[in-house]
């Protein structure tokens, strides 16, 4: 049995959130999402500590709070550290990489230009976090 996530995409490239939502759309769940479009908007929503998400989306290249200055804050955090983060990125840098596993992320993505392979990508995430037994905080 699948769960039904709350997934909290930050994404500031308006063109990547409604790929994701198409994407997300076509597919046979009814997942709830959070959009934020930077680290430090997401942050404000994450610190009230209410309604919290299942996992976290999370772009590295963002305006004001970028993705590792987002996770440092995340993961210092005795509740949001628990939020299972995934990196969906452009970047393959292995520094970037290296780094975001360092502070504690559950995985890291590079987005792949072709729609189809990132549709494949995406749809592979979600199922496999939707059979997990996930912390509520």
């Amino acid at each position: 049995m699948q769960n039904i996530l709350t997934i909290m995409l930050i994404e500031d490239d308006q063109i990547e959130v409604m790929k994701f939502n198409r994407i997300l759309s076509k597919m046979d769940m009814n997942h709830n999402v959070i959009e934020a479009n930077n680290g430090e908007e997401a942050l404000n929503y994450l610190l009230k500590k209410e309604n919290l998400p299942s996992i976290i989306l999370l772009d590295l290249n963002m305006p004001k709070v970028n993705g590792i200055e987002f996770l440092k804050i995340l993961k210092n955090d005795d509740v949001l550290k628990y939020i299972p983060t995934i990196v969906l990125t452009t970047s393959n840098n292995y520094k970037d990489i290296f780094e975001c596993y360092k502070i504690g992320i559950a995985g890291y993505l590079v987005k792949p230009l072709k729609y189809e392979d990132y549709k494949n990508k995406l749809i592979k995430l979600l199922s496999y976090w939707s059979v997990n037994e996930l912390i509520t905080v």
